[in-house]
């Protein structure tokens, strides 16, 4: 429970004993003893034992349709109370809480409990209940995994998970200069690491994911250039590629430059097709969807360009101490998500997006999100951290701001930060280079496998890279199914998202996966396909 609902349990009368596993958090639950020193908000001390009527639950559990039962008290819903929820009624000037509900149609209205399994009503069911659902999962601690495709099973030094888990990290919200205890610094630090990286002078606090990040990126780039249209590589994920399309309906309108069939790159011939004096960004990755590398960044870049578009590129940050960043070849934003930089895959819970540029006044101020710096105060030597050019931002343009920006994903920005602080640039290349040695290797390995085939094997690749099994008679379901039950994650089935490529499967392998790791997987598809 937080501090607030904490405090706001105490106003009103309810116990706020979180600590027992036992025990309800409301005075005066079901069987529950109220915590020591508290008194039922009712003022009178129930008998030993027993529980006052008005906390009775309902036998089914079902939560009740407004006014059905206004009596149950629940442990986490401090206004539950009747004497509480009775005051708050008389402060809106109401008589029952079926006022309130007054102009929600009949028609649209339940009418009968819902349809919810019995309440949990201490804290130890709750643990029992949630620790039995989460047993369920078999997550990557359990299984070898070769999956990829946006979120990574990275080693976390767990210093990572120490800093993070630090009271006046995790539990800021704002953290407003009133309340801050660091953490406007420890975002700077992120951002300038993180800007070394990428060789960029700005670089936003985490918004939610990659793919707002790039989607925001490309707003930024019609804003900048006053155009419409926008073209984005084919290699992409059409999960990301969706998201962006939503981002960016209704008033810009996206089109698609293909990749080449024998390289897996951007089709730079079909990009100056393309190119018109309405195009407001090319949008790119590095390394893109299909694990390859892109080597003609430069030419695309410059094509952007003289086109009068801004050049986008999207980029794993994990790569950069082996690739150059999209700043060496002139792009103008980089964006990305920081997941591999020392985040638990969280079931897909662990992203934060990322967007770069330099300090080219034009595109600062299209930045929609918070900005941190450093500036000197009063006192000689000493130096504060706080938001640049905060006029920009939604919370002081509301309306009339650029995007709406919300909470966004302080948390893993200073984890990010912490993880580039720990390895540095030397660590940073021989992360890069331990990752290409074991793909390049899982790719020789697997493409002695009989009917299967590496598609740009003769492209350059850091950690992924697409297996194809057309030639085996099997489809990548069927074959993610077989390694599962042997316990490996198989690759990311391609099959729906690009067709032309046949049966088709990302396989990622980063720096986790041992030598051994990847001759079991060998071993176990020949057994599969046999």
């Amino acid at each position: 429970m937080s501090r607030r609902a904490v405090d706001a349990a105490g106003r009103s009368g309810a116990s706020a004993d979180a600590g027992s596993s036992g025990a309800s958090a409301v005075s005066g639950w079901p069987g529950a003893a109220p915590a020591s020193g508290a008194v039922p908000a009712s003022g009178a001390a129930p008998a030993s034992g027993a529980a006052p009527a008005s906390s009775a639950v309902p036998a089914s559990g079902a939560a009740p349709t407004a006014g059905a039962d206004d009596t149950a008290v629940h442990p986490y819903i401090p206004n539950s109370i009747p004497d509480v929820r009775a005051e708050m009624l008389a402060a809106v000037g109401a008589t029952d809480i079926e006022e309130l509900y007054a102009e929600i149609p009949a028609r649209l209205r339940l009418h009968r409990p819902l349809d919810l399994p019995p309440a949990l009503r201490s804290e130890a069911e709750l643990v029992r209940e949630v620790g039995g659902l989460l047993e369920r999962n078999r997550s990557t601690r359990e299984l070898v995994s070769f999956l990829g495709a946006g979120c990574y099973e990275h080693q976390v030094p767990a210093v990572c998970d120490e800093i993070n888990g630090r009271a006046e990290f995790l539990t800021a919200y704002a953290g407003e200069p009133y309340e801050d205890h660091g953490r406007f610094q420890a975002l700077f630090e992120y951002c300038s690491m993180l800007g070394e990286l990428l060789e960029m002078d700005v670089v936003t606090v985490p918004v939610y994911d990659g793919y707002q990040a790039a989607a925001t990126a490309l707003r930024m780039a019609a804003r900048v250039t006053g155009r419409t249209r926008l073209l984005l590589t084919d290699a992409i994920g059409r999960d990301k590629r969706a998201k962006i399309a939503d981002y960016c309906a209704p008033d810009l309108a996206l089109d698609t430059v293909p990749f080449d069939a024998g390289s897996g790159e951007l089709d730079r011939g079909a990009l100056a097709t393309l190119l018109r004096d309405d195009v407001a960004a090319v949008y790119v990755e590095q390394p893109n969807a299909l694990g390859v590398v892109e080597t003609g960044l430069a030419e695309m870049v410059e094509a952007a360009h003289r086109a009068g578009a801004l050049a986008i590129v999207s980029v794993d940050p994990s790569t950069l101490g082996v690739l150059a960043p999209p700043a060496a070849f002139g792009a103008d934003l980089a964006c990305g998500d920081i997941q591999p930089l020392g985040i638990h895959q969280h079931y897909g819970g662990g992203h934060g997006g990322f967007i770069a540029s330099h300090d080219d006044p034009r595109i600062v101020m299209q930045y929609p999100s918070r900005l941190f710096g450093i500036a000197p105060t009063r006192v000689a030597g000493e130096y504060g951290f706080g938001d640049v050019a905060y006029e920009r931002t939604s919370f002081a343009l509301r309306e009339e701001g650029h995007e709406w920006v919300g909470t966004a994903a302080a948390l893993w920005g200073i984890t990010a930060g912490v993880y580039l602080a720990l390895m540095g640039p030397q660590g940073m290349r021989e992360l890069g280079e331990s990752e290409m040695a074991r793909t390049r290797y899982a790719m020789q390995r697997l493409g002695t496998l009989p009917g299967v085939r590496i598609p740009f094997g003769r492209s350059h690749h850091v950690q992924e890279f697409v297996v194809d099994l057309s030639g085996t008679g099997r489809t990548v379901a069927e074959v993610n199914r077989a390694l599962l039950e042997r316990g490996i994650l198989g690759g990311a089935d391609l099959a729906g998202q690009f067709p032309g490529l046949g049966q088709a499967a990302l396989y990622a392998v980063t720096e986790v996966r041992t030598q051994a790791d990847i001759d079991a997987l060998a071993g176990a598809l020949e057994e599969v396909l046999a």
